[in-house]
């Protein structure tokens, strides 16, 4: 997702998907500023309950399935650009490969990405990003911050936005009612999507999400292997289960 609330929408997918374990309000080491973050995150929550929640739950009701579905492939899809250029930086040529293979297999036997023949053919898709070329540079992580908008990120991953803005097509589309239109399908798809998931959040929405989302961070850096994650509250345990599709 290229947008800015899209990035909201990310972090509740990461927060969902591993499943219903509280935090239980500990405080995370990783979190130096969580008084600014906080006040943030209420904002981005109060925009989100009053505007983009309602619109995604509107257009829930109105778009079938197979349609949201198609959607969200094909944004997906224009994501394999960006997981090419950052598998290679990371010497992950591998990876690289199945990227440009999604693309241009999707491209054309997908209807431009409506479809991921891809996947039935076992080339499932690896998300890779400037923040996690950043950390397999060597990048440390920095404090956890929330951005308005945006949402929230680290200070690694905030200094990758500027290149994944880059590498997202949408943002090189000349004409600015079609990109923008373009953004808002993303984000009110993608927020959509989760409308039912979210329901799984339990506790103190600010630590749920931030433990959420540095856990899924650092499963996405080492690839699924199971690390020791000195940034977590230690209440959360992971698995590959915890992240499948």
């Amino acid at each position: 997702m290229g947008s800015s609330n899209a990035v909201i929408a990310v972090v509740m997918a990461g927060a969902v998907m591993t499943g219903c374990a509280g935090t239980g309000g500990q405080s995370n080491p990783a979190d130096p500023w969580e008084g600014y973050n906080r006040a943030v995150f209420s904002f981005n929550d109060t925009l989100d309950r009053y505007a983009l929640k309602p619109v995604a739950q509107g257009y829930k009701y109105v778009t079938p399935e197979p349609v949201r579905d198609g959607v969200g492939n094909f944004f997906s899809n224009l994501g394999e650009l960006g997981n090419l250029f950052n598998s290679v930086l990371q010497w992950k040529l591998t990876d690289a490969g199945v990227a440009g293979s999604r693309f241009l297999l999707n491209t054309t036997l997908g209807l431009g990405g409506i479809l991921d023949p891809a996947a039935r053919m076992g080339l499932n898709q690896q998300p890779e990003d400037f923040g996690q070329t950043l950390a397999t540079w060597g990048v440390g992580q920095g404090p956890y911050i929330v951005w308005p908008f945006l949402g929230p990120s680290t200070v690694r991953d905030s200094a990758g936005f500027p290149v994944n803005w880059y590498l997202d097509p949408v943002t090189h589309v000349e004409e600015d009612k079609v990109r923008y239109s373009l953004r808002a399908v993303d984000v009110v798809n993608g927020r959509a999507a989760l409308l039912e998931q979210e329901k799984l959040m339990q506790g103190d929405r600010y630590s749920f999400i931030r433990d959420a989302y540095l856990q899924r961070r650092q499963f996405l850096i080492n690839d699924g292997k199971a690390t020791e994650d000195p940034f977590a509250s230690g209440n959360m345990d992971i698995s590959d289960d915890d992240f499948s599709q």
